[in-house]
């Protein structure tokens, strides 16, 4: 247990360049602690303890605003970036060397008993408030961006962004990787190549008026119909009355 704790607190120094030191992590950090209570929690659960793993786990979501089920499955080298709003739902879960930020949702879409969480496989990073739904495998050396929402399954080395999440970039190893890159949005570049085209395009339609002819053929429009003069008979027959 104390081995683990260690290792926790130096993942978090490794992955996080704002922390100092050991103790920084170990008392500033709510991820850190979120991830402590969890692993005690889970070992509650494992061994039947069901009720206290759940009292446990509503105090550490009370102190830490990340909520972790303790039935939900966690890897090593897991670390929560300033965590606050983080759900793990209880079928999750989620393999070695996770890094995910705040506001990130690991939940479901179903009521039924079951596998209804996804499970998020080695070397992934979920950005901050995104949401992945369902029981859908997110592959290994992923990168999940902001405020994305996931509902299907996305390939391993692959960058998913956008409502709904849509791949990308999809490589095939590790080589392909690239820390800094840039995510781009695929409907943003569609609608920039549409008007990449409007210029020809309309060259296009001009030309074609002036092969057809159009502008001399057009009809002229109708004149409105002149109004129906009254009938005098009528008038001194009312003013007779």
């Amino acid at each position: 247990m104390f081995a683990q704790l260690k290792e926790d607190i130096q993942e978090a120094m490794v992955k996080d360049p704002a922390a100092r030191h050991f103790w920084e992590v170990l008392i500033c950090y709510p991820g850190v602690h979120a991830l402590i209570a969890y692993r005690f929690n889970h070992w509650l659960w494992k061994n039947n303890i069901k009720l206290i793993a759940r009292l446990f786990s509503y105090l550490a979501r009370w102190l830490t605003g990340i909520e972790i089920h303790p039935a939900a499955k966690i890897g090593r080298k897991f670390f929560i970036d300033h965590g606050m709003g983080v759900v793990i739902g209880e079928t999750s879960e989620i393999g070695d060397n996770v890094f995910i930020y705040h506001g990130v949702t690991l939940g479901g879409l179903s009521m039924k008993k079951g596998k209804r969480h996804p499970t998020i496989c080695d070397n992934v990073v979920i950005g901050a408030g995104a949401q992945v739904l369902g029981p859908v495998t997110v592959g290994i050396n992923s990168k999940i961006g902001s405020g994305s929402v996931v509902v299907q399954s996305v390939p391993e080395y692959s960058t998913v962004i956008g409502v709904p999440g849509r791949v990308v970039f999809s490589g095939i190893s590790s080589d392909f990787e690239d820390l800094e890159e840039t995510f781009q949005d695929p409907m943003a570049q569609a609608i920039e190549a549409v008007l990449d085209r409007l210029p020809q395009m309309e060259k296009d339609i001009r030309l074609l008026k002036d092969a057809l002819d159009l502008d001399s053929t057009e009809e002229e429009a109708p004149k409105p119909p002149e109004p129906v003069p009254l009938k005098t008979g009528m008038k001194k027959a009312s003013s007779d009355n």
